[in-house]
């Protein structure tokens, strides 16, 4: 796929580039700045752009150019990324949209097979969220009765995890030692339980359902 980067470190800059040359990608653009992605993305096709969070023009400059991007160009996917899961960036994150973007630490995705995976699901329109993060989030809030979360049981909190860090049932079900048919029943539950419409396509609904404990757990990261 066609990707453009924008982080201010150099050196971790030229390292996404050959990351992702080495998975096959092409790189359109490689910027130290949002104002300078914004004009790559206005110029080249980019299925997705890469950007640091903390970059120029201002101290959370990537989240301001990811919101710029997504309005101007919807189709295109964005991966922000930080040296730290902050549930406050995350929030941000989820303003901006809940399809063909993620959040991942700088460390995570320092290598060439999780870096391509990521990529691979934000350009298929799915949410992918640091593991560690969605693991606190999903933990947090099953604690608290006013929660919705409250009514779901371990294991479906299992699954609902899984689901925000963007695994598919199969995926699920291999993580969990259990069969795709055993997921597809917590999927459901967990559907009920949180109230989501049946006439909703599948993948808007785990989208929803996953949206449903990220933003039922605004917790001091």
């Amino acid at each position: 796929m066609r990707v453009a980067i924008a982080e201010d470190g150099a050196l971790f800059r030229e390292g996404l580039v050959l990351l992702l040359q080495a998975a096959g990608h092409e790189v359109v653009g490689c910027v130290g700045d949002g104002n300078a992605l914004l004009g790559v993305v206005a110029t080249e096709p980019v299925d997705v752009a890469v950007l640091d969070i903390r970059m120029p023009p201002e101290p959370d400059g990537g989240l301001t150019t990811a919101e710029e991007v997504r309005a101007r160009s919807p189709e295109t996917g964005l991966l922000l990324l930080s040296h730290y899961a902050e549930t406050h960036y995350l929030m941000r994150v989820l303003e901006i949209g809940a399809e063909r973007i993620g959040y991942r630490l700088k460390e995570r995705v320092a290598g060439v097979q999780v870096l391509a995976d990521t990529l691979d699901r934000i350009a298929a329109g799915e949410i992918v969220i640091e593991p560690t993060l969605a693991k606190r989030l999903v933990e947090a809030p099953s604690k608290r009765s006013d929660s919705p979360l409250s009514t779901l049981t371990e294991r479906e909190l299992d699954v609902l995890r899984l689901m925000a860090e963007g695994h598919a049932n199969n995926s699920i079900a291999q993580e969990l030692f259990v069969s795709p048919k055993v997921v597809e029943k917590h999927t459901a539950s967990i559907f009920t339980k949180l109230g989501l419409p049946r006439d909703q396509a599948m993948h808007h609904r785990r989208v929803l359902a996953v949206l449903a404990y990220l933003r039922s757990s605004r917790i001091e990261s």
